[in-house]
């Protein structure tokens, strides 16, 4: 039978891996795989979602009554806010915005899974600088790295997937070594969980202000416990974000996701009081594992690290046999997402059976 011609597919398209979600759980199982909030949606917020725009009518394609909330809650013009199908969203828009053929983009590795396909889709090049011997940005190498052909850098904190955060006084350093036309891209997804007094913090500090080529990323996804209706935001410089804007996906935020949104914000003392829950989980989690004889990283995101190096496959089937579902990340490490109360004892359990 005669191969059927297929269209002409990019050839660093056709090798690139699609994105790995962290697997599914079965009914009695802990997923512990994809950084999700363990709490189910507050009554006030699910109540929101009962009042969206009837599903046969568009959006608002510019989430003007969320970009106005935020900026009224950052003291920005709704202008300098962009709302977009999740943070990673925006990421992809950025870079496409900034980046194409001949052009570079910096981020450290390990870092989130997303990064490695941003700069190849955008037909430019990705430049990855190790993290350091404690798993944190090493901002002094990544500075180093920055050519005449840097567009963009991406910085996580706290870092996705080993948990340290990088520091208000590391940042300033970092960023007065960058030439003002790189894009800095601050992914903030994982602030919230943050209880480090020397943490950067993009927003509380003004970054964008005070730096035109920083951007802020933020999210629902995480500790407001959206992360099934997609939305994340942005603050920046209006040109920045306009041209963010221009390669994004029109109508890609619902009016359900909008109204959530809105009702998390209308509730996050209730939501924050989750968020420290969740921090104290982490806060004996990382002790246990240390007791036990673990090197873990200071974690201030909602998940821990273990560098299990090449015993990574070995070590996530046995978590998934006792029914614990994380993430593995074959001949690095293990990360595991802070959930419900059931699931710590449990982790610490097969973590002391595999030391």
């Amino acid at each position: 039978m005669t191969e059927p011609i297929l269209p002409r597919i990019r050839p660093a398209i056709a090798a690139l891996a699609p994105y790995r979600q962290g697997k599914q759980a079965g009914p009695d199982a802990f997923k512990l795989s994809s950084n999700e909030n363990p709490f189910d949606p507050l009554p006030s917020v699910a109540e929101a979602l009962q009042h969206t725009t009837p599903i046969n009518r568009y959006p608002d394609a510019t989430a003007g009554r969320l970009r106005a909330r935020l900026g009224e809650r950052y003291g920005v013009d709704a202008d300098q806010v962009h709302v977009a199908a999740g943070s990673v969203s925006i990421l992809h828009q950025l870079i496409l915005a900034t980046a194409s053929v001949g052009d570079e983009v910096i981020y450290a590795w390990r870092s989130f899974e997303a990064y490695p396909s941003l700069p190849l889709v955008a037909g430019a090049t990705g430049v990855q600088v190790p993290l350091t011997a404690e798993s944190r940005h090493d901002l002094e190498a990544m500075a180093d790295a920055v050519t005449e052909r840097t567009r963009a850098i991406i910085l996580c904190t706290p870092n996705n997937p080993t948990g340290p955060i990088i520091t208000s006084d590391e940042f300033a350093t970092f960023v007065a070594r960058v030439p003002g036309d790189v894009l800095i891209i601050l992914d903030e997804a994982y602030a919230e969980f943050v209880t480090a007094p020397d943490a950067v913090n993009g927003l509380t500090g003004r970054l964008h202000e005070k730096h035109p080529n920083v951007v802020v990323l933020r999210t629902f996804s995480k500790a407001y416990g959206l992360a099934g209706l997609r939305v994340g935001y942005a603050i920046g410089n209006v040109a920045v974000l306009n041209a963010a804007r221009a390669t994004g996906i029109p109508l890609s935020v619902t009016s359900a996701a909008e109204n959530a949104a809105i009702a998390s914000l209308d509730a996050e003392p209730e939501l924050l009081e989750r968020v420290a829950v969740i921090v104290e989980r982490r806060t004996r989690l990382v002790e246990g594992l240390r007791a036990q004889g673990w090197d873990v990283p200071d974690s201030q995101a909602n998940f821990v690290w273990l560098p299990t190096a090449e015993r990574t496959d070995e070590i996530a089937a046995a978590f998934g046999e006792n029914d614990l579902v994380v993430r593995a990340f074959p001949g690095d490490g293990i990360r595991i997402s802070v959930g419900e109360e059931g699931s710590i004892d449990r982790v610490l359990e097969v973590a002391a059976g595999v030391r």
